[in-house]
């Protein structure tokens, strides 16, 4: 948690083959140069190791940032709206032909790399570009929550977990803000997409999942079982002893219904993605889907273990075990009261916590549980705890999980997503596009000063220092200098 997103990859393009424009002749060009600059640190970033991906994640947000103001202004030209009060004359003079490489359809052959989609509109290659600002916010969010489940270094003290968490909550809402404004633009779509990845559908579920994620965050600020959980792995940690944690009985009920509101949100994103694909298409990868699934389950148990604390500091203790068994069922953990001994399902479920616990350590595909094991592993923490004081002094009767699930509260969002303001070029810099372009292409030849490699064979000798013109033999060397 979050979901570890991929960054895509682009071929190159150059506007002004597919665009020209009479108001601003150099905006094509200019386009086209930071376009590739974007293309260029996404490659970077791909090859780099996952180690060192995150480090380098600002860099490709800089880089999206600085090309979206050109590729809005080539837009506004095209819908023929107004921009800074200036209207851009910009007409197609061929249809562009765009590759991207996509992170979520599930097109890949076994074995091989996802293929290509070809684009062959302006609004697609806007839509792909907005759809990678969005994946890299929600790794920048990663990126600051990983000391948080680290075991190989000592725990984090309050105030870095609490920055930590802020941080990766404002990426988290950035994400959903970025994908929320791709949805509404896309419900003007007449025309099916060529990927899931960039559907109308996706954007929104996309957009539902970051906020869902944001709020789970906003619980974690209050809830101290998930530190105590890591620090109980965390063979650094020098705090042997601490105190048993406390949470405030009205902020328990409070942030059961966060947490509800969050499952609800997830529900909705995994039901607007697993919906049929547009008929030509492919569909998502199963990673992302069962991803999505396993985070509502993972937001409803949460909710039931809020529940249980709430019951327990009311002193209902067999309540409180029911709702920790109820959150366990939700899971598909079957609780060690129901089945005593070896379990292939319980063994299996070892080996899987072992393995994220493994990939927390790599870095790499970390979290792609939805928390599902960190939940796990605090709920029945607190069963074997409450189960042996019921046992052994209150024996109250605990209720069945179905009994309880009727009376879960409703959800409540402490979020709303705000609104995306695309950027715009400067004026200063929108002016200067009037001028005409310096060079036609950003091909390599131009860039050089329009030489080919032919051209500098055949380039004269240079002219010797201080001679005068036409008298280059006067000042052979001695060793080029003929005996007769």
């Amino acid at each position: 948690m979050p979901f570890p997103f991929t960054l895509p990859t682009t071929s190159s393009f150059t506007f002004s083959s597919s665009f020209q424009s009479d108001s601003h002749p150099s905006l094509p060009l200019g386009t086209s140069d930071h376009r590739a600059r974007l293309r260029d640190t996404l490659k970077k970033h791909k090859r780099l190791p996952a180690t060192s991906q995150p480090a380098d994640l600002p860099a490709v947000v800089a880089a999206t940032n600085s090309y979206l103001p050109y590729l809005f202004a080539l837009d506004a030209g095209l819908s023929r709206r107004p921009l800074l009060n200036d209207h851009i004359s910009l007409s197609p003079t061929s249809t562009p032909s765009i590759e991207w490489r996509p992170t979520l359809s599930d097109n890949a052959i076994p074995g091989r790399e996802t293929a290509r989609v070809k684009l062959q509109s302006l609004e697609n290659e806007l839509s792909f570009t907005l759809a990678t600002l969005g994946y890299t916010h929600s790794q920048l969010a990663r990126a600051a929550l990983h000391p948080l489940y680290s075991t190989s270094e000592a725990s984090l003290s309050a105030q870095a977990r609490t920055a930590a968490i802020t941080t990766a909550s404002k990426h988290l809402l950035d994400a959903a803000s970025v994908h929320s404004y791709l949805a509404k633009r896309g419900e003007s779509h007449v025309t099916a997409p060529p990927c899931p990845d960039i559907a109308q559908s996706t954007a929104k579920a996309l957009s539902l999942l970051a906020l869902a994620e944001a709020i789970i965050l906003a619980v974690l600020k209050d809830d101290p079982y998930p530190a105590i959980v890591a620090q109980d792995r965390n063979q650094n940690d020098r705090e042997w002893m601490y105190r048993a944690p406390e949470i405030p009985k009205v902020r328990v009920h409070l942030l059961a219904r966060l947490c509800l509101a969050a499952a609800d949100h997830a529900a909705q994103a995994s039901s607007l993605c697993q919906s049929l694909p547009a008929k030509g298409i492919s569909k998502l990868n199963d990673g992302f889907l069962k991803y999505l699934e396993d985070f509502r389950k993972t937001c409803r148990a949460k909710a039931c273990r809020f529940l249980g604390l709430d019951a327990d500091m009311s002193g209902q203790t067999g309540t409180a075990i029911g709702w920790l068994r109820t959150g366990l069922q939700e899971l598909g953990v079957e609780s060690t009261e129901a089945k005593k001994g070896l379990s292939l399902s319980r063994m299996k479920k070892d080996w899987s916590e072992r393995r994220e616990d493994k990939k927390v350590e790599k870095g790499t595909t970390w979290g792609s549980d939805g928390g599902k094991f960190e939940e796990i592993r605090i709920l029945e923490m607190l069963n074997a705890k409450w189960s042996k004081m019921n046992d052994t002094m209150l024996t109250q009767t605990v209720p069945a999980p179905p009994t309880l699930l009727a009376g879960l509260p409703s959800g409540r969002d402490p979020y709303s997503v705000k609104t995306y303001e695309p950027p715009e070029l400067d004026k200063e810099v929108l002016d200067a596009m009037r001028a005409p372009p310096r060079h036609e292409s950003v091909s390599d030849d131009h860039l050089d000063g329009g030489m080919s490699s032919g051209d500098e064979d055949r380039q004269a000798t240079p002219q010797p220092v201080g001679a005068f013109p036409s008298t280059q033999g006067d000042y052979r060397t001695e060793s080029a200098r003929s005996y007769y």
